[in-house]
């Protein structure tokens, strides 16, 4: 008896109880070991006088049931892929919060600026804005829409990200921009990677379509065109999945990009003063948690002037789905770090990849299914 409640008080995964028990009884029957709640297995110790009727502590914890039996693997279709190995496991990310003006030269020196500035202090990874370079107005799509194709002077927003990366030794998510596509617009998110190669594009899936009666309505689908692919980029700083604004509302996208391996996913964004109150954060830290990986999001700075008025509040969720950096709404440079080796750490303290029930649900890749047939 003595010796099992050392081994309890001595062990380093029990932490002090945030709550207070009068009698605390723990019970063991010789065919089955005990499972301690989780606030109790992230402690660092008990209080003796708490454990009133500790009878015996096995801190080697079994399974309730057993995983294999519900066929986790096939949860996922095809399997999801493992966790790479990335570049680096430290860094800083860089998250630019800009005010954008009807100036498209001025919106772009001004990314330039932020983006150096992020750089300067410290920032591997720089993430810009949904819709930087232009107002945020179906009128304007069309007008600021750039080749990204052709770039050049066909596509000057993203020739200066390309060159600013280069010369930075930087991985930029280049926010978005209008794109013009033959006779398409999209809303487009461009990569690039430290040498100033582009390493993807990512064309909005999910389209902003709503209509909530005396507060907002907005339909881009009255000028833009949905992208039709998921976007995931292996980079100097990790596997990314991207997301623009919406999409982050689809936590099949998420799913997918967890599936495939992603560290970190990138949501640059422009949720409105309606829905961002209720619902900005709530999402990322969701698909943050659902998934235990990193979540970035971008938005504009907000302007109480302009026709459609962001909601700020440019964000980092680590994946326990904690808040590690945000902002208020004004402009504002964003730097926090990432640390990769946090989504193991969290995976082995709640190991959904292995408590699946491949036997009641699946999630099916279409694209990556497709491409094996």
């Amino acid at each position: 008896m003595k010796s099992a409640i050392s081994t309890a008080f001595n062990s380093s995964k029990l932490h002090r109880y945030p709550f207070s028990f009068s009698r605390l009884s723990f019970c063991h029957r010789a065919s089955a070991a005990v499972h301690l709640p989780e606030f109790l297995q992230q402690s660092d110790k008990i209080d003796r006088g708490s454990c009133l009727n500790l009878r015996r502590i096995h801190t080697s914890f079994t399974p309730v049931m057993a995983a294999s039996s519900f066929k986790p693997e096939q949860a996922r279709a095809p399997p999801a892929l493992p966790l790479p190995t990335p570049p680096v496991t430290k860094f800083n990310i860089g998250l630019c919060q800009l005010a954008v003006t009807a100036d498209k030269q001025q919106n772009i020196q001004h990314a330039r600026k932020a983006i150096e500035e992020a750089a300067a202090k410290g920032a591997k990874l720089v993430v810009l804005p949904e819709i930087w370079n232009s107002p945020y107005s179906n009128a304007s799509f069309p007008v600021y829409a750039e080749d990204i194709d052709a770039g050049g002077q066909a596509s000057p927003s993203t020739a200066m990200l390309s060159d600013v990366a280069r010369r930075l030794n930087i991985t930029i998510v280049g926010g978005s921009i209008p794109e013009r596509s033959g006779d398409q617009l999209y809303n487009a998110c461009c990569v690039f990677d430290a040498q100033g190669k582009l390493l993807a594009k990512h064309r909005k899936i999910h389209l902003f379509d709503i209509d909530i009666p005396g507060k907002i309505t907005f339909i881009e689908s009255e000028t833009l065109t949905a992208g039709d692919t998921p976007t995931i980029v292996d980079t100097e700083v990790g596997r990314i999945g991207i997301g623009i604004c919406y999409d982050i509302r689809f936590q099949e996208l998420a799913m997918i990009y967890a599936a495939r391996g992603a560290h970190l996913i990138c949501y640059p964004g422009a949720f409105n003063m309606t829905t961002g109150p209720l619902h900005w954060e709530l999402l990322q830290r969701g698909r943050a948690a659902d998934n235990q990986l990193y979540v970035a999001t971008c938005s504009p700075a907000r302007d109480e002037g302009a026709g459609y008025v962001a909601w700020g509040h440019s964000t980092l969720v680590g994946p326990f789905g904690e808040v590690l950096a945000t902002t208020e709404h004004e402009e504002a440079i964003i730097i926090a770090e990432i640390d990769y080796s946090l989504i193991e750490q969290r995976r082995t303290f709640l190991p959904l990849t292995k408590q699946r029930r491949g036997d009641l649900y699946q999630l099916v890749d279409v694209e990556r299914l497709n491409s094996k047939s």
